[in-house]
Order: structure tokens, then C-alpha cells, then sequence
């Protein structure tokens, strides 16, 4: 079942084209990677598809409804209930601690404070990171920052998560493991997932990819 739809996006910055026409599905519970050099318009992909940019021309379709239509705070309600955002730095609140950023998610759609905080710290174990669940971003590594992060995403139980540069501030050895957790976690929860990456190590997890140059999808791959 196709889950998640953008038909004929097109974006433009100024006199730049970002997006054209571009094409995409995700079928729920798959894992898609999206890939390109830099500058080919994967991330802008990504703000579309994600409700957090809305396309000039086309359509993103979520769950067989229009998003692109839907006002800002309706597009941001989806954001904390059904789809997760993991940007490439994490974007973590750097006043908080781990364990309430994993949380915070979860308090803003109005879950009281003790389940939230059992649920954040589930999590944090579930990514090996719950020892560090009372220190702030500043006080953990850039591994560990990217853990919290991907808890953070995926504690709402979201159909799909968007992840942009899962590893691009990790060594190898550190990112091989996030992927590991993150692709164990989105099985095990039926979670779709779009890698947007530049890195053939970080597409080979998924379960097929596609290719954009230029704003415009090239080639789709079967893993």
C-alpha cells in the first residue's frame, strides 16, 4: 500500500530550480533511500514530502489525503503524531536533557508527564543511550546526539520518518551502528522510512532507492 506520494513536485528558489517534477512513493513500511549529489535537491525532497515546505506545483499525498493543502498547523500536528523528522544535526533543545527531549514530543500532543518520561526512557535504552538520559546535548558525543535524536523521532510511533543524513557527523563505525538501530526499530515497527543521503553505505540498508540530479528523479533501484 502506497503510504506516501509526491506527484509532479516542483520547488524553486528565486530563479533556481530545486525540484522538477519530481516523482516519489513509499509503500508503508519500506525503507527508501533517496540519493544524489549535493545540491541535486534531495533535501528540498524532503521539506516537501514532509509538509515542512510547501511545493510551488504537485501534490504530496499521506496516508490517501492531500498534505500540501492542509494548513501549517495541520501539517505540524502530523509532524509530532505520524511523521518524524530527523534532521542531519538532530536539532536537539540544548537547554534539556536527553531524556526530556525525547519526550518533548510526546508532552506537546498532550501525554502527561510520567508516561512520557517512561516512554523517553525506553527508548534511550532501546538506542544504548540511556545512561546518558540527565545530561544536555552538550555533554554527549556526536553519536550519542544522533541516538537521542532518532528516539526523539521515533517515540511518537510515527507510519514514517524522514532521516537526512542519518551518519553525515559520524564516524564509520558509529554510523553503521545507528543504522543498524534505526533500520531494527523501523522493522519492528512497521515505520517507513526515506533516508536522504549521499553515501552508498547508508542506501545500502534500504530496500530500494532512487536517484536525483538536478531537482529530478533519474533512476529508481531495487535493493
Amino acid at each position: 500500500m502506497t503510504l506516501l506520494a509526491g506527484r509532479a513536485v516542483t520547488k524553486q528558489y528565486g530563479r533556481t530550480a530545486a525540484l522538477a517534477d519530481a516523482d516519489v512513493e513509499v509503500a508503508a513500511g519500506e525503507i527508501l533511500a533517496i540519493t544524489g549529489p549535493s545540491g541535486s535537491g534531495k533535501s528540498t525532497l524532503l521539506l516537501c514530502l514532509s509538509g515542512i515546505v510547501t511545493p510551488d506545483s504537485g501534490e504530496i499525498w499521506f496516508a490517501g489525503a492531500r498534505l500540501d493543502d492542509r494548513s501549517e498547523a495541520a501539517r505540524a500536528v502530523l509532524r509530532r503524531t505520524e511523521i518524524g523528522v530527523l534532521l542531519q544535526h538532530g536539532q536537539l533543545v540544548p537547554e534539556l536533557t536527553a531524556a526530556e527531549n525525547v519526550a518533548l514530543p510526546l508532552l506537546l500532543g498532550g501525554a502527561t508527564r510520567g508516561p512520557a518520561a517512561r516512554s523517553a526512557e525506553q527508548w534511550l535504552d532501546r538506542f544504548g543511550v540511556a545512561g546518558e538520559a540527565a545530561k544536555r546535548p552538550g555533554e554527549l558525543s556526536g553519536g550519542q546526539q544522533q541516538r537521542v535524536a532518532l528516539a526523539r523521532a521515533l517515540v511518537t510511533g510515527p507510519r514514517l520518518l524522514f532521516a537526512d543524513e542519518p551518519t553525515g557527523s559520524l564516524d564509520s563505525v558509529a554510523g553503521e551502528s545507528v543504522l543498524a538501530a534505526l533500520v531494527s526499530a523501523a522493522k519492528e515497527h512497521a515505520t517507513a522510512v526515506v533516508l536522504i543521503t549521499h553515501d552508498a553505505t547508508v542506501a545500502a540498508y534500504a530496500d530500494r532507492e532512487i536517484h536525483l540530479r538536478d531537482g529530478r528523479v533519474l533512476s529508481a533501484v531495487t535493493a
